[in-house]
């Protein structure tokens, strides 16, 4: 093998997925394994080593360069993982020493969502941009900010976190302690609680009422998708707040794109041509008609691994 290679890493609440990537963005190897059931960080590094060890020796220990990872709550520049909620081992974990003493190799840590941004810059809808953000809408909102070429990390390495700016004054609580926050209207989670406080007060024929008290986005999208009239207002609401604090983030950072990724991300149009829209109502006028909102190119199944190892070049 003559080029160098790169160990893509994806710490998930649920899952970890893993790869070897070359410079092209080609998996060449991949697999994946349970995040949950590990009494300790210990036990879970002994059988993420044992799960990558086959796939190491079959394309040559030497001929791959480095780890990247992501992680959520990871910091990039002290390689810890701290606080991060939905992970079952608390407070600050030393991650990228710990990766690197198991594996022998250079081991790179950000957060899930810089991690996407960089994968999008390296391989995808992204590249041979310099000045763009990623936005990731899953569960909650990430988002990584590229600018000048350069992911932006702030002076402690946790900068980007605009699905935790307040959206709505005194709104919705949100679980990072703030209320109001972005994530809580527009992630996959957002919308369903829009969903089911809208259905609670409304007396709206829809489709939507066969799901109440277990509605998913994707029931929403389905929906929306049919003509139901509750379900494409609910996308309007939701559009309306992600469009308006995108504005916000254009005055301060001036992106020549947005890139989305995600679950709710995956209902396209629907959701971001009103998004474009309240967007477009939204700005100075100096930056109007000059910022895109482009889905990802990354293939949804392999996003993270090629994130995790873009760090790596």
């Amino acid at each position: 093998m003559t080029q160098p290679l790169a160990l893509g890493i994806d710490i998930g609440g649920t899952n970890t997925t893993f790869g070897i990537v070359d410079r092209r963005g080609q998996i060449v190897e991949k697999g994946h394994m349970s995040t949950k059931g590990f009494a300790t960080v210990a036990d879970y590094i002994e059988e993420l080593v044992n799960q990558l060890r086959p796939l190491i020796d079959k394309v040559g220990k030497h001929n791959i360069a480095a780890a990247g990872v992501g992680a959520p709550n990871a910091n990039f520049y002290t390689g810890e993982i701290a606080h991060a909620a939905n992970l079952d081992w608390k407070g600050v974990i030393p991650m990228a020493r710990l990766l690197n003493e198991a594996l022998h190799l250079k081991v790179t840590i950000t957060n899930d969502a810089n991690a996407a941004a960089i994968g999008e810059m390296e391989y995808g809808a992204a590249k041979g941009m310099k000045d763009f953000v990623m936005i990731t809408l899953g569960t909650g909102v990430g988002s990584g900010v590229v600018a000048n070429g350069q992911l932006i990390y702030g002076h402690d390495g946790f900068a980007g976190e605009i699905g935790h700016v307040t959206a709505i004054r005194d709104g919705r609580p949100c679980g990072c302690g703030r209320s109001g926050c972005l994530e809580r209207y527009s992630s996959a989670t957002g919308i369903k609680i829009t969903a089911e406080e809208w259905l609670a007060q409304r007396t709206d024929d829809s489709l939507l009422r066969q799901h109440a008290g277990n509605i998913s986005a994707k029931h929403i999208h389905e929906a929306a998708e049919a003509g139901d009239a509750l379900a494409l207002e609910i996308f309007d609401y939701t559009a309306r707040i992600l469009g308006q604090t995108l504005a916000d983030v254009v005055a301060i950072t001036s992106p020549e794109a947005f890139v989305f990724f995600g679950g709710l991300a995956q209902s396209g149009d629907i959701l971001l041509k009103p998004t474009r829209k309240y967007m477009e109502a939204n700005l100075l006028q100096v930056f109007k008609n000059k910022v895109k909102l482009l889905q990802s190119d990354l293939p949804d199944a392999d996003a993270a691994i090629l994130g995790a190892s873009a760090l790596v070049w």
